[in-house]
Parts: C-alpha cells; sequence; structure tokens
C-alpha cells in the first residue's frame, strides 16, 4: 500500500524535474528563416547571395576539390591532368565542346559540372581551360 502512495508522489516529482520550460521549447522550434513579400517593409532590407564574384574564383583550388578526384588518376577514363594524349582527341573537337561538357556533363561518366555545383559556367570553362593548358 505504500508503494501506491508514494508512485504517485514520485511521479509528479519527476515531471517537475524532467519537463522543460515554455522558453525552452520555444527556442527550439523556432523558424529557420522567413518569407518577405515584395512591396512589404521587409523587402527593404539588403539581401544576401551566395554566389561568388569572379574575382574571388580560384582556378587551382576549386580544380583540387572538384576535379582532381577524378582527373588525376584518371578515373573512369577521365581524361588525366597534363596528359596531352589522353587530351588529344577532346581538344581536336574544339573548346565549345569541351565547355559543353564540362558544363552539362557527359553520360556515364563525367557528372554534370564536373560536381562544382557552386560554380558559374564562366567558372568552368576557366578550369576546362585550366586543365588544357596544363595538357599542351
Amino acid at each position: 500500500m505504500k508503494i501506491f502512495f508514494i508512485l504517485p508522489i514520485f511521479c509528479m516529482g519527476m515531471t517537475a524535474v524532467a519537463d522543460p520550460g515554455e522558453d525552452d521549447i520555444i527556442a527550439r522550434i523556432q523558424k529557420v528563416g522567413t518569407v518577405c513579400i515584395q512591396g512589404t517593409d521587409c523587402a527593404a532590407t539588403e539581401q544576401t547571395t551566395t554566389s561568388a564574384d569572379a574575382a574571388d574564383f580560384d582556378v587551382v583550388s576549386s580544380y583540387e576539390q572538384s576535379c582532381a578526384t577524378c582527373h588525376n588518376l584518371g578515373v573512369a577514363g577521365a581524361p588525366r591532368f597534363a596528359e596531352p594524349s589522353e587530351w588529344e582527341p577532346r581538344i581536336s573537337k574544339g573548346m565549345e565542346a569541351l565547355y559543353n561538357s564540362a558544363i552539362n556533363g557527359l553520360l556515364p561518366t563525367m557528372p554534370a559540372r564536373g560536381m562544382c555545383f557552386n560554380c558559374s559556367d564562366d567558372d568552368i570553362r576557366a578550369l576546362t581551360d585550366y586543365m588544357v593548358d596544363a595538357a599542351r
């Protein structure tokens, strides 16, 4: 009989200890972002973008991050970096064909944008030029 009397008191004490405060709950379920409709006051605030400026683009660093995995080792038939014999058949098709393959991919092995998803088309062209220049 003592257990039945102590158990409810124990459970009430546990809820007081384990129950997070309302402020904690509100903090956990806060919105991640906001929606702003054009013409409202919030639309006048400065907007930021994630695209990098062309001046900030580092060809060598981007090559190492996105292209080197396949082009340093020749993975899946990728022409190896600075290997003229492997690049010549591709270069002979013209730079526009190379740019197109780099931007749009070449099935089944060359992924679109060469896995550099934050690169602009001009950045992809610069990366292609970097690899072609190394092979010449």
